[in-house]
C-alpha cells in the first residue's frame, strides 16, 4: 500500500474539509479491519518479549560496521529491512546487501514467534499498518537505521559486466548504514549527476538487470501507486502515481537476491519457494479486454511482459493498466521441500525460481529462508526448528496474503466511493470486461475506475453506464447501463 495515500488521507483529516465529514474514512478502514479480523494489539508477554530481546547477546561476531551499507525506502518508513552497498570488482561489481537479522532476536516458540505465526505479515491500509512484530523490534532493535549497529544476513555477492551473478556467500555480521534515502532523492541525485558511486552503480546494475530480466521473459514491475487527492471543496479524486526508475532498480537487487536464494535452495534439497503459475488464457483475454477499453494496443504476438513494460507510466490509463495487472498474478503459492526437488519451482513474473528473504520484518517466511541460505553456505545442517516450521509456512502466508489483498480492496473501494459519491447519476463511457451473474464488470477510463455495472452486457462491449451508487460505508460502487457507446 502507498506510503504517499498514507500520507495524504492523514494530511486531508489533519485540515478537515468543507464538504464532508473528514473523519469518514478512517472510520471506514476501523470498520474493515474488525470485519476482517485483522489483528488488533499484540499481548502483553510479546510487547514484554520484544523489550527484552532488544539486549540480546548471541549477535554476530564478524564485524562489517565501516563498510558504507545505505537504505532505500518509502519516505518515512522506520522498518528498514535491508541496506546495500556496490562497488567495481574488476570489470564486473561487488553487490553486499544487508538484510535484518530477526532471527537474532525472534526465538523459536517464543512469544513473539508465536505471535507472528498469526499474523503471517504486516497489513497495509492507507491510514495506518498493523505490524508483523512489535515497533520496539520491528522499527528499532531490528531495524537497519542509520548509524546504528544492528545483526544483519550479509548477501555477498558478486555479479558479471552484465549483471550476471557469478558467486554468493551468506553470513551473519555487524553492519551500520550510513545513509538513510528514499527513492525520489535516489532519483534526483542520480539525474541531477550528483550522486556518488554506489547510486551510480545501483542506476547500473539495476539497468543490467533489467536487460536480463527481459531476455529471461521476466514481468516483474514496480505496482503504481494510488494517490487519494482532496480539493478545496472537500472532493476526493483517485489517481496513480508512475514508479520512479530509482524504485525498479531497487527492486532488482531484492530479485536478484531471492534468485540466488532460490537457487541455493534447490542445489541443497531444501527450503522454500515463492512459486506463481503462468496466467491461465481466461486472464489474459480479460487483460486483453481491459487494455482495449483504456485505449492501449497489444500486438497479439507480445507477451504480456513486454506490454507491461511498453507502457508509458506517466499516463494515467496506462498506470491503471499496470495496476490491474495483477490479475494476471493469480495462484501465487509457497512450495516447502526438504529432501529431493518439488515438482513446482517457477515463478512467472520472475521467469525463474524464487524465494523469499529479503523482507523479514514485514513477512513471516522469509526469516526462515535467511537460516536456511545462510546454514548452506556455512555448511552447516538446517536447524530442526527451522526443517520443522517450513510444512506450515505456506497455509500461514497464503492466508495472510488473502487478509492482505482484502484489506486492501477493501479500502479501495472506500477510497472510489469517496471519489465518485457527488456524481452519482452522471453518465460515462465504458468498456465491458467481464461478464458476471447480474451484469458485468465496467472499466471507466476517465476516471480509472473498475467497478460493478448492473445490466445486460457483453463482454467487449463498449457501453454508456450511470453511476447508480457510491456508497463510502459500505464500500460500494455501481453503475448500469443505459445504452451503447
Amino acid at each position: 500500500m502507498s506510503m504517499r495515500w498514507i500520507n495524504l488521507v492523514k494530511d486531508q483529516q489533519a485540515h478537515g474539509d468543507s464538504g464532508h465529514d473528514p473523519a469518514q474514512l478512517g472510520q471506514v478502514f476501523d470498520a474493515v479491519r474488525a470485519e476482517l479480523k485483522v489483528p488488533e494489539d499484540f499481548p502483553p508477554e510479546v510487547l514484554a518479549q520484544a523489550q527484552a530481546v532488544s539486549g540480546a547477546s548471541a549477535l554476530p561476531r564478524r564485524d562489517e560496521t565501516a563498510v558504507p551499507f545505505l537504505t532505500i525506502d518509502p519516505p518515512g518508513s522506520k522498518d528498514l529491512d535491508q541496506a546495500m552497498h556496490i562497488e567495481r570488482a574488476g570489470k564486473g561489481y561487488r553487490l553486499r546487501y544487508a538484510i535484518a537479522d530477526v532471527p537474532a532476536l525472534v526465538k523459536p516458540g517464543g512469544a513473539l514467534d508465536i505471535e507472528a505465526f498469526t499474523r503471517g505479515q504486516t497489513i497495509y491500509a492507507p491510514d495506518r499498518w498493523t505490524p508483523l512484530y512489535p515497533e520496539r523490534l520491528s522499527e528499532d532493535a531490528a531495524s537497519l537505521l542509520p548509524h546504528q549497529v544492528r545483526p544483519a544476513f550479509v548477501w555477498d555477492m558478486h555479479l558479471d559486466s552484465d549483471g550476471e551473478g557469478t558467486s554468493v556467500d551468506v553470513y551473519r555480521a555487524m553492519v551500520s548504514s550510513k545513509s538513510r534515502l528514499d527513492y525520489a532523492e535516489v532519483q534526483r541525485e542520480v539525474d541531477s549527476g550528483t550522486a556518488d558511486e554506489r547510486l551510480n552503480l545501483l542506476k547500473e546494475v539495476g539497468e543490467r538487470r533489467i536487460i536480463l530480466e527481459r531476455a529471461r521473459g521476466g514481468a516483474s514491475l514496480p505496482m503504481p501507486e494510488q494517490e487519494v487527492k482532496v480539493d478545496e471543496d472537500g472532493n476526493y479524486a483517485v489517481a496513480f502515481r508512475p514508479p520512479m526508475a530509482a524504485e525498479e532498480w531497487n527492486v532488482q537487487i531484492s530479485l536478484l537476491t531471492g534468485m540466488a536464494a532460490a537457487e541455493m535452495m534447490l542445489h541443497a534439497e531444501v527450503g522454500i519457494l515463492r512459486t506463481m503459475p503462468e496466467p491461465d488464457h481466461n486472464a489474459i483475454q480479460r487483460f486483453r479486454r481491459q487494455a482495449r477499453a483504456l485505449g492501449v494496443t497489444w500486438p497479439a504476438e507480445m507477451l504480456y511482459g513486454e506490454l507491461l513494460r511498453s507502457l508509458d507510466r506517466t499516463d494515467p490509463k496506462h498506470l491503471a493498466l499496470i495496476h490491474e495487472a495483477t490479475s494476471l498474478f493469480r495462484g501465487a503459492g509457497y512450495m516447502p521441500f526438504d529432501g529431493g526437488v518439488p515438482e513446482l519451482t517457477w515463478h512467472a513474473t520472475v521467469s525463474a525460481p524464487y524465494a523469499h528473504v529479503t523482507a523479514p520484518l514485514r513477512r513471516l517466511v522469509d526469516r526462515f529462508g535467511l537460516v536456511v541460505c545462510e546454514s548452506i553456505c556455512r555448511d552447516v545442517p538446517v536447524p530442526d526448528w527451522v526443517r520443522h516450521a517450513l510444512p506450515a509456512i505456506p497455509e500461514i502466508m497464503t492466508a495472510s496474503d488473502h487478509l492482505a489483498y482484502a484489506v486492501e480492496r477493501a479500502c479501495t473501494n472506500a477510497v472510489e466511493a469517496a471519489a465518485l459519491r457527488h456524481r452519482v447519476g452522471e453518465t460515462f463511457r465504458g468498456s465491458v470486461i467481464d461478464v458476471t451473474k447480474n451484469g458485468g464488470l465496467v472499466q471507466i477510463s476517465s476516471p480509472t475506475i473498475l467497478a460493478s455495472v448492473d445490466g445486460e452486457c457483453s463482454a467487449g462491449a463498449h457501453v454508456t453506464v450511470r453511476l447508480i451508487e457510491a456508497d463510502v460505508a459500505r464500500r460500494s460502487v455501481r453503475f448500469q447501463v443505459v445504452g451503447g457507446v
